[in-house]
């Protein structure tokens, strides 16, 4: 969607999703960075950590990334999951600045739960999520947590203390999972990762938008007419499209939005001035 006036450009994916549709949760903060990012640059990610996601797909389920950062980091966000070659899935965001992000994150999937008629499955985070997945009544068994286990919580969740590739093995060989129930109605996603092609890297630098206008105004010193007599704008092309044109492959894919009554904001079309993947 591009704004006429400023030309400023939101993009996002919309998902159809049948009645009953299983998905497993991921808070991208507390699941998947090994390292704090403060100034910018491209944090960690927890080794492992991209490979249980795709066995979570792999058995049918959707995926849902959340976070509680605002949607002016939308696309540096997603450029990161896609440098990083995550599996392909749902990413809500906070609806600009907010005091409480966890409640955003629990209000976000109690809308999949009761107007999407959606399940969750399982969910993954830091400490600071378990209340929220607590609340929508998810058990404790299917709560998983990186980190090192406290006596507190023992009871409230399943603690990941030797990392993502142990869990893995646990996931295959001791049955803690299964295929996602299938619903009456065949769902189709898009496996595999969100690919931003070959300049996605970019997105964690810069983000431009190219507006190419032909008018029938001379330019300074050029010194020749415009073919366009009537001085409008005859095309627009956002980065993307300069992307298809020069890189060749899978075409370029960012975020999916959830369009079952549910309309959190996934795009927008400036940057945040905050690094990428603090703590939050």
């Amino acid at each position: 969607m591009v704004v006429r006036g400023d030309h400023t450009v939101a993009d996002s994916y919309i998902s159809v999703v049948p009645r009953g549709t299983e998905f497993v949760v991921f808070s991208i903060d507390g699941s998947f960075a090994a390292s704090v990012s403060i100034m910018g640059s491209d944090p960690k990610v927890r080794a492992g950590a991209v490979d249980v996601v795709r066995y979570w797909q792999d058995l049918g389920y959707l995926i849902v990334y959340v976070t509680g950062r605002p949607d002016m980091q939308k696309q540096r966000v997603v450029a990161w999951l896609s440098q990083h070659n995550f599996p392909h899935g749902i990413v809500s965001f906070c609806d600009g600045l907010v005091h409480d992000p966890l409640r955003h994150k629990a209000n976000f999937l109690k809308c999949l739960i009761s107007e999407a008629n959606m399940r969750i499955f399982a969910a993954y985070g830091s400490t600071k999520d378990i209340s929220v997945y607590s609340s929508l009544g998810l058990p404790s068994s299917h709560i998983y947590i990186v980190g090192r286990p406290t006596k507190k919580m023992l009871q409230q969740c399943q603690f990941i203390p030797d990392g993502y590739a142990s869990h893995l093995s646990q996931l295959e060989y001791n049955q803690r999972s299964r295929p996602a129930k299938s619903a009456s109605t065949r769902m189709v996603l898009r496996k595999g990762s969100f690919g931003l092609g070959a300049a996605g890297g970019d997105f964690l630098r810069k983000r431009n938008h190219i507006f190419r206008t032909i008018s029938q105004k001379k330019s300074a010193g050029a010194g020749a007419a415009s073919p366009n007599p009537t001085g409008r704008t005859e095309r627009t092309l956002s980065q993307c499209e300069m992307e298809r044109e020069r890189v060749t492959g899978p075409a370029t894919q960012r975020s999916m939005s959830i369009a079952a009554g549910c309309w959190g904001r996934t795009g927008s079309g400036k940057e945040g001035s905050g690094g990428l993947l603090g703590p939050k």
